[in-house]
């Protein structure tokens, strides 16, 4: 048992059973928690829509009578009749259209198929936000009945374009009812973990149809301005109650017995578990604190990821043994916060099982995450992720003299690169970044140019000098360099890169080369960098070399055997660049 899992508290001797599974003094297949829950929230919604229908009320009483004094019903009927000298087939034809989006139908149909939609859709059905839709629309419904009841007020005096119905001009039921829905909509595109552009966006052009419908009303002669104001204000109220009692943060059931409350919540964990599946998340405790562990935790809880399993690495498994376990517990999704170095151990492990990752970058180089386009906060890139699609991604399979066969998800190589990881200090990476690197590369210059021998697929073998060599499968580094420009995570292949520049004039024409980004092909050992791709490439050595996996140093040798998994690892990422 994980130590992030609370063991089942043990029931005191003498404690009352439930009758029979899910059985409770609440009723059949009811805890206590759940039955107090719903009665706080209907009891505080019958209250606030009291509150709403008399102040709804008093307004209407105060327009039809006192409010005359400083109010006169002449200035609405200059409004009226202005709209009427306006009217055009076209615009006459554009204010049905838009009065039809208010209409009681057309509001009862799309609030039926939303809602059913938000519990069959997803793969946690969003019960809550269905019924919050729901009980907003009908409330202001409701709301509206008792204001036609009790405040009586004629229509314009002006040609009306539509039939009058037998309620009052006081409020405007259209406008009302568009108000509930679509800025019910609105909401629910906004709520956390949905606020992208593309959704605010939505969100602006839904609550832009109330306005139009209340044009509409206005255009076609059915309402005053004030109904149609009274109307907007009655939605607005209805999804304002409607949110108190089902939305608002930090409502939650009356007090009930500690164990009674523990049995529940442990209830409800076992339910959304079978729903979603098991998440396990994989945490280096080296660059993960507890704060940022709990702001993970509530973004897998607002993507209906219940009760995830937090466990972490450790010195002698830096990712691959948990991730494995997972899998073999039955994980449905296995997020992995750390660096390059964790996402690779867990990777190797996870390669073909067709389990799929959600990358949380949490290290100095995050090269994988920059390349897969996630974004660099560790939480906004779980939220991306969870709300992404599933995308089946290459690894590299490698092996070497003194290497067993593992994976690798973005570089491996030998000479400079490597050296360069196994001089930089710890102590500086952690203050300063990747820079740190930087220093450690300037420093290790002087390593000597080594001989080696590549054999790409079934080609002939090739003789070179170099400084390093990249066996890439993403071609981007920190600082948006393009390292290796032809390399993509999704091709199928694998990219090989030789650099042996000579004297300052080779390095400046091999950096000129990687900002121009256009890779040359390799065979003219005239230029400081080569390219190749491939699916299997051996490389041997003159003489042992370092050697380094997705940005770790491992043992000095003089064979690197490397060839391409296509598609191994299923990974979360962004959809539509949202």
């Amino acid at each position: 048992m994980s130590a992030t899992q609370p063991e089942r508290p043990v029931r005191p001797t003498g404690a009352r059973v439930p009758a029979g599974p899910g059985r409770s003094p609440a009723g059949p297949g009811r805890s206590p928690a759940l039955t107090t829950g719903v009665r706080t929230a209907g009891l505080r919604l019958a209250a606030l829509t009291v509150c709403q229908a008399a102040l709804m009320v008093g307004l209407g009483l105060l327009i039809t009578g006192p409010a005359h004094a400083i109010w006169p019903l002449s200035v609405e009927d200059e409004v009226n009749e202005g709209f009427e000298h306006l009217r055009t087939g076209p615009l006459t034809d554009m204010s049905f259209v838009a009065s039809e989006a208010g209409n009681t139908l057309t509001i009862i149909a799309i609030t039926v198929l939303v809602c059913l939609g938000l519990v069959v859709l997803p793969r946690l059905p969003r019960w809550r936000q269905a019924v919050f839709l729901a009980v907003g629309v009908s409330l202001q419904s409701l709301v509206f009945l008792v204001i036609t009841i009790c405040v009586d007020r004629d229509r314009p005096d002006v040609d009306r374009l539509d039939a009058s119905p037998p309620t009052a001009s006081y409020t405007s039921g259209h406008t009302g009812a568009a108000t509930a829905l679509y800025a019910g909509l609105a909401v629910l595109a906004l709520l956390p973990g949905g606020r992208s552009r593309r959704r605010k966006v939505l969100a602006g052009l839904l609550l832009l149809i109330p306005l139009l419908v209340g044009l509409a009303r206005l255009y076609r002669g059915m309402h005053h301005p004030t109904d149609v104001l009274g109307g907007m204000l009655n939605g607005a109220l209805s999804l304002l109650v409607a949110g108190r009692a089902l939305l608002a943060e930090g409502t939650s059931p009356a007090p009930v017995p500690s164990s009674a409350m523990e049995i529940a919540q442990e209830a409800a964990a076992e339910r959304a578990e079978r729903i979603a599946g098991r998440t396990v998340v994989v945490v280096n405790p080296t660059v993960t604190d507890e704060e940022q562990r709990e702001t993970l935790r509530l973004v897998l809880e607002q993507h209906g990821r219940h009760a995830a399993e937090f466990v972490e690495t450790t010195a002698d498994d830096p990712g691959g043994g948990q991730a494995a376990a997972a899998v073999r517990e039955g994980a449905s999704l296995v997020v992995v916060c750390g660096g390059d170095g964790t996402i690779r151990a867990a990777a190797d492990r996870l390669a073909g099982t067709g389990v799929p990752l959600a990358v949380v970058p949490c290290g100095t180089g995050n090269l994988l995450a920059r390349n897969l386009g996630l974004p660099v906060a560790p939480a906004d890139a779980l939220a991306a992720a969870l709300t992404g699609t599933e995308r089946r991604v290459d690894l590299g399979r490698i092996e070497g003299d003194g290497l067993p066969a593992t994976h690798f998800t973005a570089m491996s190589g030998a000479g400079l690169d490597a050296a360069m990881l196994e001089n930089t200090d710890s102590a500086a990476k952690a203050a300063i970044g990747w820079p740190a690197y930087v220093v450690a590369g300037l420093r290790s210059l002087r390593a000597p140019r080594m001989s080696v021998s590549i054999r790409l697929d079934d080609g002939p073998v090739l003789r070179r000098t170099a400084r390093m060599v990249l066996l890439a499968n993403i071609g981007d580094v920190q600082g948006g360099a393009t390292l290796v420009p032809s390399a993509e995570p999704d091709d199928g292949l694998l990219d090989l890169a030789v650099f042996d520049p000579h004297g300052p004039g080779g390095w400046v024409r091999a950096v000129g080369a990687v900002l121009r980004g256009r890779p040359k092909p390799g065979g003219s050992t005239d230029t400081p960098v080569e390219y190749f791709t491939f699916r299997r490439a051996e490389l041997r050595f003159a003489s042992p070399q370092s050697r380094e996996l997705d940005g770790d140093p491992v043992d000095q040798g003089r064979l690197l055997v490397a060839e391409v998994r296509p598609g191994a690892l299923t990974v979360l990422l962004p959809s539509g660049g949202e």
